[in-house]
């Protein structure tokens, strides 16, 4: 696919509509587009995009409420019960949620120049659709337009369980949960990709605008 080059205002604009992107109107949806020739993002756009995701008040209510299942369930026990259990667990997940949309999401897609997106396909079959946002899982779109492996996303997972490591318990360690972690990560991006190629899109308002006329070159 031959990438379209455009101005640097043009990129610009196209981020800032896509930072109002919103499931319900209320709940981040900012790493999807639903333009047919997004820009490439620039390294700076991709770590303005990781900084607004960690920092934005659902977000925090999010992890809040995975600490709260955790702690109901007994999960990672040595943290204990309590307001101390809690805001242990608390701690890790938001960790967890930081590491890996940053690398995930600004660091590796800066280095290996792909873009951390879902590109929203949005027409043909539903079995070319299913397929399509299956495989996104374990691919991406570089930032010259190609479709490549998503070491981004897959080194990424590994870094995150790694560095997770030095702050879960003991007995929660391991390279075992690192790439256990991995493959629940694939397995987890391809449901969200799934909910954005069928679901989402449906409770997003205010969508890129020219969603109606998405057709991504294929992987």
């Amino acid at each position: 696919m031959t990438q379209v080059r455009v101005g640097p205002e043009v990129a610009e604009e196209q981020i800032k509509d896509q930072e109002k992107q919103r499931v319900l109107g209320f709940v981040p949806n900012f790493y999807v587009t639903y333009l047919r020739d997004a820009v490439p993002l620039s390294p700076k756009q991709k770590f303005e995009l990781a900084w607004k995701t960690t920092l934005d008040p659902v977000t925090f209510g999010l992890v809040g409420a995975v600490a709260g299942l955790q702690q109901a369930r007994n999960s990672f026990s040595e943290y204990g019960q309590g307001a101390q259990g809690y805001g242990k667990r608390y701690g890790a997940d938001y960790a967890d949620a930081v590491i890996g949309t940053f690398i995930g999401g600004a660091i590796l897609p800066s280095l290996l120049k792909q873009d951390p997106r879902y590109f929203y396909k949005g027409s043909g079959s539903v079995r070319s659709r299913f397929l399509y946002a299956v495989a996104t899982s374990v691919i991406s779109k570089g930032d010259d337009g190609r479709w490549q492996p998503n070491y981004s996303s897959m080194v990424g997972s590994l870094a995150e369980g790694g560095i997770s490591n030095l702050y879960y318990p003991p007995q929660d360690r391991g390279a075992e949960l690192i790439f256990e972690n991995a493959l629940i990560g694939i397995g987890e991006s391809a449901g969200a990709n799934l909910l954005q190629e069928f679901v989402i899109p449906k409770l997003t308002p205010k969508k890129s605008a020219n969603h109606n006329a998405t057709e991504p070159s294929q992987p």
